[in-house]
């Protein structure tokens, strides 16, 4: 499979114990390299000139038990505040929140592995509280540690990575960095969907990849970083399968007249930017803050 958005509910229940491991779509040991598969659609062409790429690597990501994350902060974040990981809303312990569904302030005692630059496990981050989750819109989980970005920094020398701001452009050079497979996937920003129907879900305003970054289960959740400022634009979350329609690990793209496009094989993640505006103070989730647009309970 491609997300571990029903196979690894599914697998929880064969096993019997709580939220099992993801599937892959490949054997865990095979090679990180990706096709080099020309995209279907016009290639973009770089600018002349472009800003010198940042090396990314895995510090700052973390692996969960099912999924991929990453510990973020905001531009004006303080070093005193409690850090926040970033995952989908498809990886909480609780269960995929349904259609409408929002979580706010939920406790949690998750546990997270924290990788540094190579991939090496470095320590166990634990949460205090899902701060934010939901489906719908989007498909994000946010939670709260009980660890401050400056606790973190002075323990393992890791520092958070930045959200950014601004919505991301097509053409856009990213990296999809996966701390449960200490994997990543490099590709470009092919374009943006209207709507993202998978199943009961529905997405907005998704980030569809080029071909290049085949995603595999357990890289729900990983960090999309942009590979010329080393900043979070997305969270990375499905992809189409088997070319179905519209069905789990199956999405399918809908245009502003309702057309339908089903890209077999291409794969998507969820935007950021628009998560920076909700988050006050303290790392609190403030839904009612000037410029939130996240969906409310």
């Amino acid at each position: 499979m491609n997300k571990p958005l029903v196979g690894a509910f599914l697998a929880a229940l064969l096993l019997g114990a709580g939220v099992a491991p993801a599937v892959a779509a490949e054997p865990a040991g095979s090679t990180s390299e990706v096709s080099a598969e020309a995209a279907p659609q016009t290639k973009y062409t770089a600018p002349d000139t472009v800003p010198a790429a940042k090396a990314v690597t895995f510090a700052g990501t973390v692996a969960l038990s099912n999924c991929s994350g990453s510990v973020v902060r905001i531009p004006d974040a303080a070093p005193t505040d409690p850090a926040l990981v970033l995952s989908n809303g498809h990886c909480m312990e609780s269960g995929f929140p349904g259609p409408g569904e929002v979580v706010v302030d939920q406790p949690s005692s998750r546990t997270f592995t924290l990788l540094n630059a190579s991939g090496s496990g470095v320590g166990t981050l634990k949460a205090s509280k899902i701060a934010y989750g939901t489906m719908t819109d989007t498909d994000l989980s946010l939670y709260e540690l009980t660890s401050t970005y400056q606790q973190i920094e002075d323990s393992y020398g890791i520092q958070a990575l930045e959200l950014e701001t601004a919505h991301p452009t097509a053409g856009t050079a990213i990296t999809v960095a996966s701390g449960y497979w200490k994997r990543t996937y490099s590709c470009d920003i092919d374009g943006f969907v209207h709507q993202l129907k998978e199943g009961r879900w529905t997405w907005k305003d998704s980030v569809r990849y080029t071909p290049e970054c085949q995603t595999i289960g357990g890289t729900s959740g990983s960090p999309v970083i942009d590979d010329a400022t080393g900043k979070v634009v997305a969270v990375n979350n499905t992809g189409n399968e088997s070319g179905q329609e519209c069905t789990d690990n199956n999405p399918c793209e809908v245009d502003e007249n309702g057309g339908v496009t089903v890209r077999e094989g291409i794969n998507y993640a969820q935007q950021t930017y628009n998560m920076v505006p909700c988050i006050g103070a303290g790392s609190k989730i403030d839904l009612s803050r000037e410029g939130c647009a996240l969906p409310k309970p």
